[in-house]
C-alpha cells in the first residue's frame, strides 16, 4: 500500500501564505509552502529552561511551549536553521546564545502534517532584552527551574493554558542537563 500510495499524484487543495492543504489519493494533509520549516529551541541555562506562553488562534487560548519559529518564512526557504533559531530565541525570549547546536529533525504530527522541525540546543545564554516576540505576538517568557517544570506545567494547565506536546519531553528527560 505504501508504494502504491506514493505513486498517486499529489494535488494542492488550498494554499495560503504559511500552510498548504494537499491530497495524495484519499489522504489529506497539511504542509508548508516554499520550503518553510520550523526550529524549536531547547534553551537551558544555570539549571533553568526558557519556556514561552502565547495565545494560539487554533486552540482559542494561550499555549505553553518551547521557543520556536519558522525557518525560511520571509525568504525563499534558504535560511539557515541555526541562524533562524538564534533569531527566534532573541525575538521571543530576549536571550542570545553563544552557540546553537542541532539535535536533529523531528515530525510532530506525521499522520496529518508533512512539516518537520529541527530541535536546536542553545548554549551560553545572555539576556539582551525583554523578548515578547515581534508585532502582535505578545509572548510571555518563563524561566523555570528544571526541577520545577512538572509543577509549573500543572499550574499552567490549572490556569487553562494548553501545553505543547514538546513540553512533555521535559517531564520525562534526564538528558537536558
Amino acid at each position: 500500500m505504501n508504494e502504491q500510495m506514493m505513486e498517486e499524484p499529489e494535488s494542492t487543495q488550498w494554499e495560503g501564505d504559511y500552510i498548504v492543504v494537499r491530497q495524495r489519493g484519499t489522504w489529506e494533509y497539511v504542509g508548508r509552502p516554499r520550503g518553510i520549516r520550523a526550529a524549536v529551541i531547547l534553551a537551558v541555562d544555570e539549571g533553568e529552561i526558557l519556556l514561552v506562553e502565547q495565545f494560539r488562534v487554533p486552540l482559542g487560548k494561550p499555549c505553553l511551549e518551547l521557543p520556536a519559529g519558522l525557518v525560511g518564512d520571509e525568504d525563499s526557504g534558504d535560511e539557515d536553521v541555526l541562524e533562524a533559531a538564534a533569531r527566534e530565541l532573541e525575538e521571543e525570549t530576549g536571550y542570545r546564545a553563544e552557540e546553537m547546536e542541532s539535535l536533529g529533525e523531528f515530525f510532530s504530527s506525521p499522520g496529518m502534517m508533512s512539516e518537520s522541525f529541527t530541535l536546536v540546543r542553545a548554549h551560553g545564554l545572555t539576556q539582551i532584552g525583554e523578548g515578547g516576540g515581534v508585532g502582535s505576538e505578545d509572548i510571555t517568557v518563563h524561566r523555570v527551574p528544571l526541577g520545577r517544570v512538572e509543577d509549573f506545567v500543572a499550574a499552567a494547565r490549572a490556569r487553562g493554558v494548553a501545553i505543547d506536546v514538546r513540553v512533555m519531553s521535559l517531564l520525562m528527560a534526564d538528558w537536558i542537563d
